[in-house]
């Protein structure tokens, strides 16, 4: 698998919790906000990445690096099993993400944080 899709994705989201139901929460939206919380967990994980390891490190193939790309992989994973359980469809989720990606190309983003850089500055 070179490329994985949105649908692939969560295809598989759904294969891995078939296989362990029994023991896992439901694929449910009351269970949502716990795996948003999961996904908060492993972006700690790709922190503490960044803060122990060196750039060199982590840009250079090897451990660091394959430990890196596994925490990204679990950050991902918690977020499709977000989309899953609050029945997010992969096309939903595609066009809401094309717009915000259309609405981004227009907005002129040194002018909207003017006043946030003059702050920083003084």
């Amino acid at each position: 698998m070179s490329d994985l899709t949105i649908s692939d994705m969560m295809k598989m989201s759904y294969d891995l919790y078939d296989q362990n139901k029994d023991s896992w929460s439901p694929m449910t939206p009351e269970y949502g906000k716990d795996f948003i919380l999961y996904m908060i967990e492993e972006i700690g994980e790709v922190i503490s990445v960044i803060k122990k390891k060196s750039t060199q490190e982590i840009m250079t193939e090897g451990p660091v690096r394959d430990h890196m790309v596994e925490e990204l992989s679990d950050v991902l994973m918690y977020f499709i099993d977000t989309l899953n359980r609050y029945h997010i469809s992969a096309e939903e989720f595609s066009n809401a993400y094309k717009s915000k990606y259309e609405s981004n190309m227009k907005r002129d983003f040194k002018k909207d944080h003017e006043s946030f850089i003059r702050e920083e500055s003084v």
